[in-house]
């Protein structure tokens, strides 16, 4: 049985100790994705949204967002993030735009949090900045699809 790390010998919720933990190169991918209707689809595809650059501004707020995630999520370690990108790719046969993030560190504890932390929040500001053409945008299958470094490795679900 796996001893879940946030939880001490009395079940109280408690910051991991990472002081021990050597330093090393720290990697994570996430991906996650919004469908929207063609009206959206287009406006964000021909920059015509009343807000603005949507993509543009959803970029920063997930970048912002991951250098924040230490603020936002109670037991997670603020660290120092060497690199952090956000991709969009508008997905015309689905209606969607899907997000990807990147981020990597030199530390004691994983990235992972922050990349999600920053695919979420990018989606959110998609949602935010079209919101008044369609309420009906759905944000779905948020998710880490690669990490890498620290005592577990590699993993991956195969995903690009």
């Amino acid at each position: 049985m796996n001893k879940l790390s946030h939880f001490d010998k009395n079940g109280q919720a408690t910051m991991v100790d990472v002081s021990d933990k050597p330093l090393t190169k720290r990697t994570a991918i996430a991906t996650g994705r919004i469908c929207v209707n063609q009206e959206i689809f287009n406006a964000i595809k021909n920059g015509t949204a009343k807000k603005g650059d949507v993509l543009g501004t959803a970029r920063l707020a997930g970048i912002m967002a991951a250098k924040k995630t230490s603020d936002i999520i109670p037991l997670c370690h603020p660290i120092p993030i060497s690199k952090i990108a956000i991709d969009f790719t508008l997905e015309a046969d689905t209606l969607s735009v899907y997000a990807k993030a990147e981020a990597k560190t030199t530390g004691q504890t994983g990235i992972e949090m922050e990349v999600l932390h920053a695919v979420s929040v990018s989606l959110l500001t998609i949602y935010d900045m079209c919101k008044a053409l369609d309420h009906g945008m759905t944000i779905s299958d948020i998710h880490l699809t690669y990490k890498d470094g620290g005592k577990t490795g590699i993993y991956t679900t195969g995903e690009k």
